[in-house]
């Protein structure tokens, strides 16, 4: 559980069974229902209504399956974490109980584990009646401290003490939690996996009594390290399902970092021997090796061109003034733009040359700031027309009247930059623009234009602060009111830095216009700001933000890779491929003058194989977005090992478009090994226990599709599919699901990547987060043999469970929220034909009956 990146009954109808079963969309009455409300999963885990995150405490106890969750118990966002509590009898239909272990006024209770203390090594409870009891993080409010503390239950997990010896473990530390425990048969005694979060390790721990404990050792770096580590686990499981070859699992939870860009789960494969963790594949990397193209050893940028001031006259040797360490360059120089801190920006760009690999591999690091097509380096010049507004003078006039304002969030005037306590705001030309962070995020208003008519082709604007589209329900925005309707809209990217944005007003000519300055948001970004407001024949073009390196092919971008706000240089590659034979030039670039507004760079050479970033080689449970805080049941009887995770993203969790509930858990999975290519993967699928949602089976005759889409007859907004689809001579192939309305989500295969990806930028609503609309990729090589699919389609999400002839396997988790008509299904293939050659579909029960 972490705050360190982002703080924040059941009824029974005919009608709500059959809108579970997607056979009748929901009435507006119906859809008010306590959960069967638009967006409310049907077989995944929610609580009734408010905030939940991390799964906790996951045990199986006397027939019962009890779930623990980081829980608000006052609102719908992240705040006063307390425990909630749910139970299964099959790990498929849930009953949310009371609060179990609230907080109070001195710690919030973060995330931990539950064990049963069967010899009652700790006098909690007796022999004959063991207590169950939880070792949780706890935060101390007053200070920030994480420790470890315990709470004890002798009533099956229903009430629950606090441990008057409170805490058991501190390190006096902001950075210490989320600890596993179970029972270590060789050695008797509990063994404790807890995250030193910002030092990248896991720590393991040994006791007596779940009171006293003694360090044995640590884990780590290792793997992906972009972001903090977060809620361990570690388990044994049989390979191949042979009991007589064991080998241990260790889960951790990253974020940010993760293989699809926000938080996520990895693991490693390894041995325990009660007191080390060894992982498997723990040597260094050897990229492969290939012809340098520039190592910046030389003393100098050689025949390398620098612009502007953020490199230097010649490579950097180490840290430069006020930046932290820097590590994962190679010898002695590399390429660094802080030189004068952030601030400075510039280019530093190679002669061209001739490709005549498959890959140039690089090292880069620095700063997350990608490259963002159709924008340009510099200060182009502001777009010429009729100037509607340049907010310069000490009133709201302009030259085509006075713009009136509600509210408090503007104020009497323009503002002169940035206001008390916001962060630095630039990008805005002269020296005033419409910022309505007076008095901070909490204030709100509105700023609006006299009438004026249409008659230039675009609006051109600059625009920043929150991103919280006009759309929503707390906006913060810029809107073009044409006939007393909103025609169009623009809002910030929660940052301060201003942009340029233009609307085409082609369709709009001759027509009275006003433009609306939007600020109803009192939350986090709860501002907006806005400069330079131009009817204008010329479409302006956004500034370059990026901080990175990019391929040049006859001057344009075709390839970027950027950063990880790290000062770390890790490995990245272009595919020069389809560029053999073609001159090309390598340019890194700092065009960012905000917070991690820099880039490293080093080691670029041409080579026939990729280079693989730690976080490419890193191990991922789930390659979606939406899986976090992974963590497994202890005691499940049979040895089975299930784990369940929270179903979200610190990237934008706080922001997704559910009421009264906000997120719910990945349906649980059980785990084991397999011996895949002659190393050890982790398999998951669905547990079996989802077979008692199943309603009756559909089967679709094989079909091949050429250069298009094919429905597929069939319907349902929770669905189980299982498919084996043939590649062709098509580019691209597969399912789209959750279809209509004009929406789709895509489980699509690249064969040209040998990548399965999950596509959701048309999956319904997406504009309330800029990091929301996204595609994600995994890697899988199909070697023009069938690509099996297992699908879980619910409500707000898709599960999708890819594997090859060999077994390997991908996993891809992510939200997604459609118009409850969007329930088709579709087969596609682009650019060639592929095959469907079996599709099972199973519509799901709804669990909430």
């Amino acid at each position: 559980m972490s705050t360190s990146t982002r703080p924040r009954r059941r009824l029974l109808t005919a009608l709500t069974i059959l809108s579970g079963l997607g056979l009748l969309a929901a009435t507006p009455a119906a859809a008010d229902t306590l959960y069967h409300e638009r967006y409310r999963p049907q077989f995944h885990f929610t609580p009734a209504q408010n905030w939940m995150n991390d799964p906790n405490g996951l045990i199986w106890y006397k027939g019962r399956y009890h779930l623990f969750f980081q829980y608000n118990p006052s609102g719908n966002d992240w705040g006063n974490m307390s425990w909630g509590h749910a139970v299964s009898t099959d790990l498929v239909h849930w009953k949310q109980l009371p609060v179990a272990i609230p907080q109070d006024d001195e710690e919030m209770v973060f995330s931990g584990s539950v064990v049963l203390d069967k010899d009652n090594t700790t006098g909690f409870g007796t022999r004959a009646n063991p207590a169950l009891v939880a070792v949780y993080t706890s935060l101390v409010k007053s200070t920030g401290v994480q420790r470890q503390s315990l709470a004890y239950s002798t009533d099956g997990g229903t009430t629950w003490t606090k441990y008057s010896g409170n805490p058991v473990l501190d390190l006096a530390s902001a950075n210490f939690r989320d600890p596993k425990v179970f029972w270590y048969a060789p050695t008797r005694s509990w063994l404790m996996a807890v995250a030193l979060s910002d030092q990248h390790k896991i720590s393991f721990y040994s006791s007596p009594d779940l009171k006293h404990w003694n360090h044995l050792s640590d884990f780590g770096p290792a793997g992906a390290t972009g972001g903090v580590w977060e809620c361990p686990d570690l388990f044994p499981l049989p390979v191949d399902g042979d009991p007589k070859k064991t080998k241990w699992v260790l889960a951790v939870n990253l974020n940010p970092g993760a293989i699809a860009g926000g938080s996520g789960a990895q693991y490693f494969v390894g041995d325990f021997d009660g007191k080390k963790f060894t992982a498997d594949d723990s040597g260094p990397y050897t990229a492969p090796g290939g012809t340098s193209l520039q190592d910046f050893e030389s003393g100098s940028f050689g025949e390398w061109t620098a612009t502007g001031n953020a490199f230097g006259t010649a490579p950097a040797t180490g840290a430069l003034d006020g930046q932290s360490p820097v590590t994962g360059f190679d010898g002695k120089g590399f390429a660094n733009s802080f030189h004068g801190g952030d601030a400075p920006t510039g280019t530093l760009t190679s002669p061209a040359f001739t490709v005549t690999s498959n890959y140039i591999n690089f090292k880069v690091g620095g700063g997350n700031h990608p490259y963002r097509p159709g924008s340009v380096l510099g200060d182009a010049p502001a777009p010429t027309g009729e100037t509607l507004a340049d907010f310069e003078g000490g009133t709201y006039s302009s030259p085509i009247g006075d713009w009136t304002t509600t509210g408090d969030a503007f104020g009497t005037a323009p503002a002169q930059g940035t206001l008390p306590n916001q962060q630095e705001v630039s990008g805005y030309l002269g020296n005033g623009l419409a910022n309505s962070y007076l008095n901070g995020d909490a204030s709100t208003g509105t700023l609006t234009s006299p009438a004026f008519t249409i008659d230039k082709k675009y609006l051109d604007f600059l625009i920043g602060g929150g991103y919280h589209a006009a759309n929503s329900d707390a906006p913060t925005a810029i809107e073009l009111v044409v006939d007393g309707k909103v025609v169009r809209s623009a809002t910030g990217a929660n940052a301060e830095a201003l942009n340029w944005a233009s609307w085409d007003l082609s369709d709009l000519q001759g027509k009275q216009a006003q433009i609306k300055v939007v600020d109803a948001n009192a939350g986090g970004w709860g501002h907006v700001n806005v400069d330079q407001v131009v009817l204008s024949d010329t479409q302006a073009q956004p500034r370059s933000e990026e901080t990175g390196v990019n391929l040049l092919v006859d001057g344009k971008i075709v390839q970027s890779a950027t950063g990880a706000n790290s000062e770390n240089l890790d490995w990245a590659s272009f595919n020069t491929a389809a560029y053999k034979g073609k001159q090309v030039q390598l340019q890194v670039v700092d065009a960012n003058t905000g917070g991690w507004a820099h880039v490293l760079a080093d080691q670029f050479t041409a080579a026939d194989k990729p280079a693989l970033s730690s976080t490419q080689r890193a191990h991922w449970l789930d390659y979606g977005q939406d899986f976090y805080a992974a963590n497994t049941f202890n005691d499940v009887p049979g040895g089975r090992r299930v784990m369940t995770a929270w179903m979200n993203s610190w990237n934008y969790g706080g922001n997704i478009p559910t009421s009264p509930w906000r997120s719910a858990d990945t349906f649980p999975r059980q785990l084991s090994l397999r011996t895949v290519n002659g190393g050890t993967q982790l398999i998951q699928q669905p547990v079996s226990e989802l077979k008692t949602l199943r309603g009756t089976e559909t089967d679709v005759p094989a079909t091949t599709v050429t250069d298009g889409t094919t429905p597929l007859g069939v319907h349902g907004s929770t669905l189980e599919l299982k498919a084996d689809l043939t590649p062709g001579t098509a580019d691209r192939f597969g399912l789209d699901v959750r279809t209509g309305a004009g929406q789709r989500t895509r489980i699509g295969y690249d064969t040209g990547t040998g990548e399965i990806y999950l596509d959701r930028t048309a999956s319904g609503a997406t504009d309330f987060d800029p990091t929301f609309s996204s595609t994600e990729h995994a890697p899988l090589a199909l070697d023009g043999k069938p690509l099996h699919l297992r699908v879980l389609v619910d409500a707000s999400s898709v599960e999708v469970y890819a594997e090859n002839e060999r077994g390997e396997q991908v996993v891809l988790t992510d939200q997604i929220f459609p118009d409850p008509s969007s329930t088709g299904v579709d087969v596609f293939a682009d650019n060639g034909t592929a095959s469907l050659t079996r599709l099972q579909a199973w519509r799901l029960a709804s669990i909430w009956k």
